[in-house]
């Protein structure tokens, strides 16, 4: 099954890598690992039906002291170091570091059940579930991030770069890093647009979500006749905003520092109507996976590091966008405490 907002997909049909089947018939959920593992999964049955109440006891998650981190405090401040290196050579402006923090998972726990959780304790504009267990796929988002929206031939991006517990805590080096990924966006839709269609209709908005705030800005554009999702993934695959710039080198950086794969992490996660041209597909930020073959759940965390990045500050910053999912993964968080932004 899958389930996107207040929409539901059942009645497996049909499980494929080929992005190509994105432009034929049919509703389909789609899984892009950052690593470039793509499973489109067809669906017969899709209904309106609204995130269902959480049941007590039916998700069974980590506790709060189990989850363990691929970098720890040592190793990323380190790794920030070692990227503003790479900045000072002149071999890149902006690269995304990130960990993988893992906890044991029970056997049978259901991540739309902690899907129903993160819905009270996190609400997101972009949260799903995709699970097919057969395929290796059980994912449970909370993303605030649009990475591709398509309606027709009209394509739209929403890179967030910039994040802080309140808006007051937003630097220069925020919306410095904010302008250079649009760039890189612009540059990556560029490739499956038609010429001078490209536009920026919102640069560094400020917005507000559970526990922070992001800047957010809006690239759009239209493709370029004979162009569709093959087209449009080969040309903006990774997302820009969990790369860096220029993105060949980010990816070779990251390469080089993070120890684990981040799998649906930053990769891009969502659905396809293909019988209506459209789609929207989230950046796989916020986002629980699970790993049934040594059974752990999996969560990313990350920041993007510029000359201006300080490590401590960007760790701080990768715990901030942690805390409060892990909190209700756990069954730790406290709505009464997280209210506000």
């Amino acid at each position: 099954m899958a389930r996107f907002g207040g929409l539901v997909a059942s009645d497996l049909r049909d499980v494929t890598s080929d992005p190509a089947a994105l432009d034929s018939t049919g509703f389909w959920a789609v899984s892009a690992d950052f690593e470039g593992r793509l499973v489109c999964a067809r669906f017969g049955d899709v209904r309106d039906e609204p995130v269902p109440a959480p049941v007590p006891g039916r998700w069974r998650g980590p506790a709060a002291g189990d989850w363990t981190t691929s970098l720890d405090h040592a190793a990323y401040t380190a790794g920030v170091r070692r990227i503003r290196e790479h900045i000072a050579a002149g071999e890149v402006y902006q690269a995304n570091l990130c960990r993988v923090l893992s906890a044991p998972l029970a056997a049978d726990a259901d991540l739309d059940a902690l899907t129903a959780l993160l819905a009270r304790g996190n609400p997101a504009p972009y949260a799903g579930t995709i699970r097919l267990p057969a395929q290796g796929v059980e994912i449970a988002t909370a993303s605030p991030e649009l990475f591709l929206r398509r309606a027709g031939r009209v394509v739209e991006s929403g890179p967030i770069k910039g994040t802080g517990r309140t808006e007051t805590d937003l630097l220069e080096k925020d919306h410095a890093e904010n302008v250079m990924i649009v760039d890189l966006v612009r540059n990556d839709l560029g490739k499956a647009c038609a010429t001078g269609t490209v536009t920026v209709p919102d640069l560094c908005v400020v917005e507000k979500h559970p526990g922070l705030v992001h800047l957010v800005s809006t690239v759009r554009g239209e493709l370029a006749d004979g162009v569709g999702w093959p087209g449009l993934l080969a040309a903006t695959f990774p997302p820009g905003s969990v790369t860096g710039a220029p993105k060949s080198s980010a990816l070779r950086i990251i390469d080089a520092l993070e120890t684990a794969p981040r799998g649906p992490y930053c990769g891009g996660i969502g659905w396809v109507d293909a019988d209506r041209g459209a789609g929207e597909l989230a950046v796989g930020i916020r986002t629980f996976w699970a790993d049934r073959a040594d059974g752990m759940l999996r969560f990313g965390t990350g920041a993007g590091i510029t000359w201006g990045s300080d490590p401590e500050r960007e760790w701080r910053e990768t715990e901030l966008k942690a805390a409060r999912l892990l909190a209700v993964a756990s069954g730790t968080y406290d709505p009464s405490e997280g209210a506000g932004t």
